[in-house]
């Protein structure tokens, strides 16, 4: 048998995996929805529900199939017909992703009265090692790509400020303040966290050629960074082919 031959059945065995393990994301729900959003609230309900694919044994470098990201759930947020919609280009994990989301999401609901607002990541570049949870920053030494300021993955870590009163959204210190700065704050919020594979597949490489690879895993089977996105993320097959997607949908270009 060649190894071509090879490569393909055991990336066979794979799908087959995964298509009988599939499950929903089921660990987020948006507890912190403005009042009013009833569009955003089913959206939410339904991404709750979609499956997720986090057993994957090997990946391909391009994914040509479905079955390869979370197709259904990303179908959802394409076809969403609240808004407005906005899609923000985040690539840099040090830069101010998290604060220009959660200010837009803020000048929408309350300055612009817009509560089913719908904001969604494509995310990639350093700004994708944070959707990896904390078991990938140490196995595989994630703040070596991460960045110095970044010794463990804090931006998926709840804040005291996330405890505070939904009423008063004034509060400078509060849930809607830039002291509630991180991932899973604002998808309580409703946004969406988009992953893209090919940040993964890259960030992969760099482990290999780095020897931060501990089990030696050869390229394709360190599908075990997709398998440790953090619940309620939508894995899609990239994010820059995905923006026009979702662009073509009406959501605005944000970067």
């Amino acid at each position: 048998m060649t190894l071509e031959r090879r490569s393909l059945l055991a990336l066979g065995a794979g799908l087959a995996a995964g298509l009988a393990d599939a499950r929903p994301a089921g660990a987020t729900t948006a507890a912190d929805l403005p009042e009013g959003s009833r569009n955003l609230r089913d959206l939410t309900d339904r991404l709750a529900r979609a499956p997720r694919r986090r057993d994957f044994k090997i990946v391909p470098m391009i994914l040509d199939r479905p079955d390869f990201w979370d197709h259904e759930a990303l179908s959802e947020v394409i076809a969403y017909k609240g808004g407005p919609r906005q899609v923000w280009d985040n690539t840099d994990i040090g830069g101010p992703w998290l604060n220009l989301m959660r200010n837009a999401l803020n000048n929408q609901v309350w300055s612009f009265k817009h509560p089913d607002f719908l904001a969604a990541s494509a995310t990639h570049g350093s700004a994708n090692v944070a959707l990896y949870d904390q078991a990938m920053w140490d196995k595989y030494q994630l703040t070596k790509l991460a960045g110095e300021a970044f010794k463990t993955n804090t931006l998926i870590v709840r804040k005291k400020a996330a405890q505070a009163g939904a009423a008063n959204y004034q509060d400078p210190a509060g849930m809607f303040s830039p002291e509630n700065n991180t991932i899973p704050a604002l998808m309580a919020r409703g946004v969406v966290f988009l992953s893209c594979h090919n940040a993964i597949w890259e960030q992969a490489g760099t482990l290999i050629r780095r020897d931060l690879n501990p089990d030696k895993l050869s390229h394709d089977a360190l599908a075990e960074l997709t398998n440790h996105l953090i619940p309620g993320v939508v894995l899609t097959p990239g994010a820059v082919g995905t923006l026009p997607e979702l662009q073509q949908a009406g959501f605005h270009y944000a970067k």
